[in-house]
């Protein structure tokens, strides 16, 4: 859908966070005479009406009855189409889109191709994999925009003073969907891996799936990059894509440490900034959808060693107390959490896990810790009790260290503690959201970075957003 196509119709917008700003200053610029409702919390309407100057009348109260007073909703992605009241509004024939498919709607060609695009999606490792993406092309000469899930609405570069050669867009499951709703394709599609994630969101493991899995399902890349490691990826069929598979040995995998390009070694990652064996192997899912867009993957691979690693991603804040502190706030399922474990096997770890629950299975988590268990665990947030109890009597058998925390300043206290002066990692890997306790994740890293004694404003900033 173009913007455009809104004209004479009855508009709202819902959510007034950073995505619903920039769908209300793109459809203001566009379409200066449309009249838009937003539907938003009362904390934010105040600052709703000041920004939208009179242009935008505000409603605090939100219902199925209320959303079926218009012919299209914009609403932001952390807002479920699942919701009662979604669900009864599309019932009345309301139509839902996102502030991501107005923005394919308006890049697509007539024939509804997004040349140059990459979309990248997956349950763990997508903001790294889009970023490194970007820093590859970018190596090469080539003017990239980086937006989406990573931190840049696309919306806020709708209308860019230069076009890019390429965007390197990043999607969560909140918003794949929206590709194939905006009629658009892109050239190229990567989904790296798919696990639980979100169920709150979306209701059930398999509509999470089946949502995520829409970027290529529905969206029909004309290429789509698909790891050959994940069972659900590989039972996929897409007869309208290419499908090229990284992880498998006649394409793009990793030997120990070393890139292959089939039987060809191409790169030693033993030496890159990249964080964790599953960003490495990553790798490999950028450089294949490097090679389909036609570009020399084998020539910019070793680009990568000067790529920067984004905050909050297994990020090594530094030393304090004679302990390491590693930031891995955005870990919000069980599996990035032992995927962050991997990364410091055989080092005194102290690993504080827990945030807003939101019904994920941790027995699977528990297992593993079996025989993998870091030397201490720091329990905390909302599923924090429900953790504890399934660790406790492995924590008895195995001998490893098992403490309950309020918060997260008494979390960190006692890893501190639990370490002493022998040295170690603390790894903040929650593997849950941070709802409740925080806004987002990066508030939840801020914070933990200033307990263990860094300035968190030095820790935050994405590197190479927007277009460069």
């Amino acid at each position: 859908m173009r913007i455009s196509q809104l004209e004479g119709k009855r508009v709202a917008l819902w959510g007034w966070g950073r995505e619903g700003r920039a769908a209300f200053h793109a459809l203001r610029a566009r379409l200066p005479g449309l009249p838009l409702t937003l539907f938003c919390p009362e904390a934010e309407a105040a600052g709703a009406r000041a920004e939208g100057q009179g242009a935008l009348q505000v409603e605090t109260g939100v219902s199925g009855e209320a959303l079926a007073r218009f012919e299209v909703v914009v609403k932001s992605p952390g807002i479920s189409p699942y919701r009662p009241e979604a669900q009864q509004a599309l019932a009345h024939g309301t139509q839902l889109i996102g502030g991501s498919a107005l923005w394919f709607g308006e890049h697509a060609r007539a024939d509804g191709t997004l040349p140059g695009t990459v979309c990248v999606t997956g349950t763990k490792g997508k903001s790294t994999t889009t970023a490194l993406l970007a820093h590859l092309l970018r190596a090469g000469g080539h003017r990239t925009g980086l937006a989406g899930n990573i931190g840049l609405p696309l919306l806020e570069v709708l209308d860019p003073p230069q076009a890019p050669d390429y965007w390197a867009v990043e999607l969560s499951s909140y918003q794949t969907a929206e590709v194939a709703r905006s009629g658009a394709r892109p050239e190229v599609a990567i989904v790296l891996n798919l696990f639980p994630e979100h169920l709150d969101w979306h209701g059930s493991e398999q509509r999470y799936i089946d949502d995520k899995l829409s970027l290529v399902t529905d969206g029909h890349p004309r290429v789509a990059v698909l790891n050959a490691a994940d069972a659900r990826l590989r039972a996929l069929r897409l007869p309208h894509s290419r499908v090229v598979w990284f992880n498998q040995p006649d394409g793009w995998h990793m030997v120990g440490e070393v890139v292959h390009r089939g039987d060809r070694p191409v790169f030693d990652t033993a030496d890159t900034p990249l964080p964790g064996r599953h960003n490495r192997g990553n790798l490999c899912a950028v450089l294949a959808a490097l090679e389909a867009l036609g570009l020399d993957a084998v020539a910019l691979a070793p680009a990568a060693r000067h790529f920067r690693p984004l905050p909050n991603r297994l990020q090594r804040l530094g030393e304090r107390d004679g302990l390491c502190w590693v930031n891995d706030s955005i870990s919000t399922t069980p599996h990035a959490t032992l995927a962050a474990l991997e990364c410091f096997a055989g080092q005194r770890i102290a690993l504080l896990v827990g945030g807003h629950d939101r019904g994920l299975d941790w027995h699977g988590f528990a297992a593993r810790m079996e025989g993998h268990a870091p030397l201490e665990i720091v329990t905390l947030g909302g599923n924090g009790p429900r953790i504890h109890a399934l660790l406790q009597p492995l924590a008895e058998a195995r001998g490893f260290g098992l403490h309950a925390a309020r918060d997260l300043p008494q979390a960190v206290a006692l890893a501190r503690a639990a370490l002493g002066g022998e040295g170690g990692v603390v790894l903040l890997s929650p593997g849950a959201p941070s709802f409740g306790a925080y806004t987002d994740y990066v508030a939840r890293g801020r914070h933990f970075a200033g307990l263990a004694g860094f300035d968190p404003d030095s820790i935050s900033t994405i590197p190479g957003l927007g277009i460069h």
